[in-house]
């Protein structure tokens, strides 16, 4: 498609405008996130839902109008997307919902769903001309990025903790990207980076931090949508780390109502988390916008060990305005839910997926979650990256 409506960058607190045609990071008076802009009322006009029904692209880029990217030489892509919407036809009687679901972002290239972020980051980063990024990660997201930078040919530094999956490293290193172990958490990785970058030699690629992966993580509720029939479902549950998906779909779910595409009904949002690395949740149950540092982070979901999101205001308003909630789950609930899946299902989940799982029974339990509710989880990478967690499978009966 060579239709693009992609406008323009405002500021997500203070409105200011920033222009698209040059690299960006946050915003210039506030600091906070910059969020992409289209021509909604024209593509509204021109870019009807029932031409996706002949796209033979069955990735992403199926939305192309709709994404940031000028020209479709800039793509930089390894088929992502489209991912598959699977009926849970054994565990859902145990959680006692009928309509359970599960999104597998493990069929995404390098096995998860940063893969969606980081292929529009880099392909914005191509079509900009920067030559060099960098990142702080938590294991995924660092490996897509090696990916698609290997791809651009641009060169790239990936900042992770030592704890970070063992698999997840050597894939940043095998794709030739500049690998740095940190001591810590995220966070500590940030402030490495930082330290190496004060002159900016190196484009920030770090989550919200730029503008894009955000449209990447957007696709998300596209395809949901579209693969529900234009019928959203009742509750979603993602794990919440940087939060960068649960902020990307409830922005495509504001588009596609202003295309027409939608009505105005909408998921209750649920933000998963650990009990060892709580933040929104703790910020939600305060009731505040914004959430605090979570000291001494500890989790086996690498994924989920993000001491503060730099986007938990928008995290937490997307809770809000969909009359969602969040919840904390237990890492031992978790490697139970691992294995009952894998048992009772034929899937093995990440950490982060199997804590949608763990989160689904509790509010089944509360009654958050109604038996007739349609209910989508994420899984929202490969469980066969957790090396060091399957070791610790065998100590745990699934049915216990």
């Amino acid at each position: 498609m060579s239709i693009n409506y992609f406008k323009q960058l405002k500021c997500s607190r203070c409105g200011n405008i920033h222009e698209a045609n040059i690299p960006q990071t946050i915003c210039r008076t506030c600091g906070r996130v910059l969020i992409a802009e289209y021509d909604l009322q024209t593509a509204k006009k021109e870019f009807k839902k029932e031409m996706l029904q002949d796209s033979r692209n069955y990735s992403l880029w199926r939305y192309e109008p709709l994404l940031p990217i000028r020209s479709s030489d800039s793509i930089i892509s390894l088929a992502e997307g489209w991912t598959p919407i699977l009926k849970l036809s054994r565990v859902n009687s145990d959680l006692g919902i009928s309509n359970l679901f599960l999104k597998e972002e493990a069929c995404n290239p390098t096995g998860s769903f940063k893969a969606r972020g980081l292929c529009l980051a880099v392909s914005k980063a191509h079509e900009l001309g920067i030559q060099e990024v960098a990142m702080p990660s938590a294991g995924n997201a660092g490996g897509a990025l090696a990916a698609y930078a290997a791809k651009a040919k641009i060169r790239a530094h990936v900042f992770v903790p030592k704890e970070t999956p063992a698999v997840n490293i050597a894939e940043v290193s095998l794709y030739g990207a500049e690998v740095t172990l940190v001591d810590g958490n995220i966070s500590d990785a940030a402030k490495k980076m930082n330290e190496l970058n004060a002159d900016k030699k190196w484009f920030d690629m770090s989550t919200l931090k730029e503008p894009y992966r955000l449209e990447g993580k957007k696709t998300m509720g596209y395809e949901i949508a579209e693969q529900f029939r234009w019928n959203l479902p009742d509750v979603i549950l993602y794990p919440t780390g940087g939060g960068t998906g649960l902020i990307g779909m409830w922005k495509a779910f504001n588009e596609m109502e202003q295309l027409g595409w939608i009505g105005s009904k909408r998921p209750k949002m649920v933000s998963v988390q650990t009990s060892g690395c709580a933040p929104v949740v703790k910020a939600f149950e305060a009731h505040a916008t914004s959430a605090e540092f979570w000291n001494d982070a500890q989790t086996l979901a690498s994924g989920l060990r993000v001491p503060k999101p730099f986007a938990d205001d928008l995290i937490l308003q997307a809770l809000y305005e969909s009359s969602g909630t969040a919840v904390a789950v237990d890492d031992n609930q978790i490697l139970k839910d691992i294995k009952k899946i894998a048992f009772e299902e034929g899937m093995l989940l990440s950490p982060e997926g199997a804590a949608t799982v763990s989160a689904a029974r509790l509010l089944r339990t509360s009654g958050f979650i109604k038996e007739n509710d349609s209910v989508l989880l994420f899984n929202t990478g490969s469980g066969y990256k957790y090396i060091e967690v399957m070791k610790l499978l065998d100590r745990h009966n699934p049915m216990s």
